[in-house]
Order: C-alpha cells, then sequence, then structure tokens
C-alpha cells in the first residue's frame, strides 16, 4: 500500500509504566484504564482537518523497554514528531528519555531544529513527585524543545497536548483548535484563519 503524503507521523517515547498508552488513548478514544499492559508497539489513527485538506495524524505508541533497539531506530527515522513521556514520580523514567532525545539527534542531523519534540511530565494527578516542574522546564529548554505537563487520568492537558506538537511544526501550517466558547466575531475571524480540528 503506498504512504500517503498526508499521513502526519507522531512517535511517542518513554519508560515502561510512564503513561503513553494511556495518554494515547485518552487522546484518541477519550479513555482510560488503570491496569497496566505492556506495549510492543501500538499505530493509533486520528483525523483531522487542517487548511480544508484532511491529515491522518498516525501516533506510534511505542515499547517502554530497550529490547527492540530496530524498531526504535525505524521509529525515529520515520517519525515527523516526537513526544517524549516521563512520569513526575519517577527521576529514573526522565533520565531513561536522554539516550532516546541523543539518537533522534544522531538519526536526523541537523533536521533535528525542525522537529516538533514535546517533554512530558505525565501522571502530575499525583503527589509522590520526583520531579519538578522546573527541572523538566530545564531540560526541555536545554534540548530546545516544548515542555507539559499532564494527567492521561484526569484529562488534563491531554488534547493541549497534541495542540502545542502540531503548533511546533513549521514546515507545515497545523494546529488543533481546542473547542471553547466564541463570541460571534471570533468565529468570523477563525473563518477566515485556516484552522485544523479534530474529527
Amino acid at each position: 500500500m503506498p504512504e500517503q503524503s498526508n499521513d502526519y507521523r507522531v512517535v511517542v517515547f518513554g519508560a515502561g509504566g510512564v503513561g503513553k498508552s494511556s495518554l494515547v488513548l485518552r487522546f484518541v478514544r477519550g479513555t482510560f484504564r488503570d491496569s497496566y499492559i505492556p506495549t510492543i508497539e501500538d499505530t493509533y489513527r486520528q483525523v483531522i482537518s487542517c487548511n480544508k485538506q484532511v491529515f491522518t495524524l498516525q501516533i506510534t505508541d511505542t515499547t517502554g523497554s530497550h529490547q527492540f533497539p530496530a524498531m526504535q531506530r525505524l521509529s525515529i527515522s520515520k517519525g515527523h514528531a516526537f513526544i517524549l513521556v516521563y512520569s513526575i514520580t519517577s527521576r529514573q523514567s526522565l533520565e531513561e528519555l536522554k539516550p532516546i532525545f541523543e539518537e533522534s539527534r544522531e538519526i536526523k542531523g541537523t533536521d533535528i531544529d525542525g522537529i516538533p519534540i514535546m517533554l512530558v511530565g505525565n501522571k502530575c494527578d499525583e503527589f509522590a513527585r520526583q520531579v519538578g516542574t522546573p527541572e523538566g522546564a530545564a531540560v526541555a529548554k536545554h534540548w530546545k524543545c516544548g515542555h507539559l505537563e499532564t494527567s492521561a487520568k484526569t484529562n488534563y492537558n491531554v488534547k493541549e497536548l497534541f495542540q502545542e506538537l502540531l503548533q511546533l511544526e513549521k514546515r507545515r501550517t497545523m494546529s488543533l483548535q481546542l473547542e471553547t466558547k466564541k463570541t460571534r466575531s471570533q468565529k468570523r475571524k477563525e473563518k477566515l484563519k485556516g484552522k485544523c480540528s479534530i474529527m
């Protein structure tokens, strides 16, 4: 099957148990499961419309273990954007993202500066915090990428995460519009501007 050029591939990386699958499922299906089921690799599709074009957001949820380095390299080489997830309750999970980021830089080379990357501190609804917000933000600044804290459980910042990621895309004009109450004049202005929406 030929690859469609309007597929936009987002790859989600992170250690086992940080909530990668939970974030993806919350975004795509609006559901949350409490039990932890290790992922080998899953791909989800979400259709978004953007500037009168329809894109398929293809989200690859990768394994949290390091058993499949070839799969990881392939995901990096094919990805258009990356979400690097750690748990705010585990400093180790943030440390484990460093080699993934380095490998992304190595595979993408000079292109890395133009690739949207979000560093995400998940489980911000929990109290046993090991990674402070300023610490996550400092790592993101060092890596020159976006930073956000989320909770897949409470649906906090999940849609915003994908919105921020798409707004980082400079080569295509893409962004998700969150559903909020708008005045008539705002609606009129938005009709004039190109916007993206989840379908």
